[in-house]
């Protein structure tokens, strides 16, 4: 039997909370975007830890409900009056706003705000900031139907007027955003780009044949320019493709999730062409994702990032394994969502959609569906295709349930090559894992009717069996789409963006923001 790729046990810490060591250079493509990190208390902000990007607060165990429908945010508006600012705390106020949304990724560096200058306007700024830093500045209107995550209703009203009282407005703004380390490291990050972006950013690298060790002239000299302005290691003199600078290669190529070769062909070239601008609103839209996320999340669950189609076990608040995944392809996306693993199917059959059907499977004729297993089920404009357990069966061996709109799920699948590429978008929306078998002993480990033999000895048929996870077993998932993360050290990793996702938030967090401003009195 295959096993999961182990995570390293966490370094002691001198609080008790977990915390993870940073994964290898080397497995940064398949491990990164998803490790743990340890939220700091509310109104602290704590160090980054040796952690990258997606983290767990210590305190909730209890996995969230699953979802059939998004949830729909909805404002919540005061029920009491608005407290009296004394001029003093207006002037905090002010400047507190003023430079808070700059920090949090709510605006441009080129936007600029009015405050008002009367206690309740100023008061009414105040909620506004905070409902968009803690849980995001879009509308339900402006969700697509695949960022099935939303942020949980949030009234700041009360903490506001507690903090007015007790003249604490400074923790109070500092107490607001996501509890997470991660969330910190994009903050640090964003200030990072945008003072790259402030000093002009960085040249873009001509076109021309791939450069790797030996080669030198023009081409090289500035491709050391362009690297040393993310990697303070890379000196700037000279070239020649060096030693020193093929390693500065492989680290660039590592942070930008390519596949490490120390040559710079197309892909390495795209990626260092990318504008810092565009960094700059790639990490503002992966700030706004962690406001979608529940203050705390279960400590044992499962965690996929789309974009970088990892899969990463969580077990008593870290990572435990991880394993390569398979996700959607652009123009059938993977959704975002968080819900339950309640059932293990051992040999599913693949009910094939319809869509799916008729765009790649009928065409094909009679003679190629009976030969990979599909079967006719009804007639007319109701047949639908059914293709049979087994090891031809497109979900492998493996299907593990969970409830949401989408009709989504994680499985196996027979076809294992696609595992081998850096690039691996390449399902119908469903997310295929590289090994499931181990995922599946897990989850059943605590099932005396489902230890490893039995699971073997059932898979060498073909008769498809439902397994029911008892209820302290069901176990949380959580589809998320990472692009631009931390590590431990805080250097900035991103990947690409193949929704266009990025894009498409950081305009709305902008447009959201130009309404706010134009309505505040």
């Amino acid at each position: 039997m295959a096993q999961f790729r182990l995570i390293p046990k966490p370094k002691s810490s001198p609080t008790p909370v977990a915390q993870t060591t940073p994964t290898p250079a080397s497995q940064v493509q398949t491990q990164a975007p998803v490790r743990t990190q340890t939220p700091r208390p509310a109104a602290t902000r704590a160090p980054q830890s040796q952690t990258p990007a997606v983290q767990t607060p210590r305190s909730s165990l209890t996995p969230p409900q699953a979802q059939p429908t998004p949830l729909v945010p909805a404002p919540l508006v005061a029920a009491t009056p608005l407290p009296t600012l004394s001029t003093k705390q207006i002037a905090e106020l002010r400047q507190l706003l003023t430079d808070a949304g700059l920090s949090q990724g709510l605006r441009r560096m080129t936007s600029t705000v009015t405050l008002p200058d009367d206690s309740d306007g100023m008061a009414r700024a105040a909620l506004d900031y905070a409902r968009a830093v803690h849980s995001g500045r879009l509308d339900s209107s402006d969700f697509i139907n695949d960022w099935g995550l939303r942020p949980a209703p949030f009234d700041p009203a009360p903490g506001f007027a507690d903090a007015v009282k007790r003249d604490r407005l400074t923790a109070w703004i500092r107490s607001l955003p996501p509890p997470y380390a991660g969330y910190d490291g994009l903050e640090k990050g964003l200030v990072a780009y945008r003072a790259i972006l402030t000093s002009g950013g960085w040249s873009k690298l001509a076109p021309g044949p791939d450069l790797a060790k030996g080669a030198s002239g023009a081409r090289v000299k500035a491709l050391r320019k362009r690297l040393a302005v993310e990697d303070k290691q890379v000196s700037t003199s000279g070239d020649v493709f060096d030693q020193d600078l093929q390693e500065a290669v492989l680290r660039a190529q590592r942070r930008y999730g390519l596949r490490p070769t120390g040559v710079v062909s197309t892909g390495t070239l795209a990626a260092l062409n990318v504008p810092v601008e565009a960094r700059v609103r790639q990490i503002m839209a992966n700030m706004e994702r962690w406001r979608w996320l529940p203050q705390t999340l279960p400590a044992k669950r499962i965690q996929v990032n789309i974009a970088a189609a990892v899969m990463t076990v969580f077990e008593g608040d870290s990572p435990i394994a991880s394993m390569k995944a398979v996700t959607g392809r652009p123009g059938n996306e993977t959704p975002m969502l968080q819900s339950r693993i309640h059932s293990i199917v051992l040999n599913p059959p693949w009910n094939v959609p319809s869509g799916i059907a008729a765009k790649e499977l009928w065409p094909k004729g009679e003679g190629y569906l009976k030969a990979h297993g599909y079967r006719v089920i009804g007639t007319g404009p109701d047949r639908r295709l059914q293709q049979e357990s087994g090891p031809r069966s497109a979900l492998g061996r493996y299907k593990f349930d969970f409830d949401n709109p989408y009709a989504v799920y994680l499985h196996d699948t027979p076809v294992q090559s696609g595992f081998n590429s850096y690039s691996r978008l390449d399902s119908h929306g469903c997310v295929r894992l590289e090994k499931p078998g181990p995922l599946a002993e897990l989850l059943l480990k605590n099932d005396p009717n489902w230890q490893p033999d039995a699971i073997a000895a059932q898979l060498e048929g073909t008769k498809t069996v439902r397994v029911r996870l008892a209820d302290a077993d069901q176990v949380a998932v959580y589809l998320l789409y990472w692009t631009a993360f931390a590590s431990g050290d805080g250097t900035m990793n991103f990947r690409d963006d193949p929704y266009s996702w990025d894009k498409l938030l950081a305009e709305k967090i902008e447009s959201r923001a130009a309404v706010s401003v134009a309505t505040a009195s």
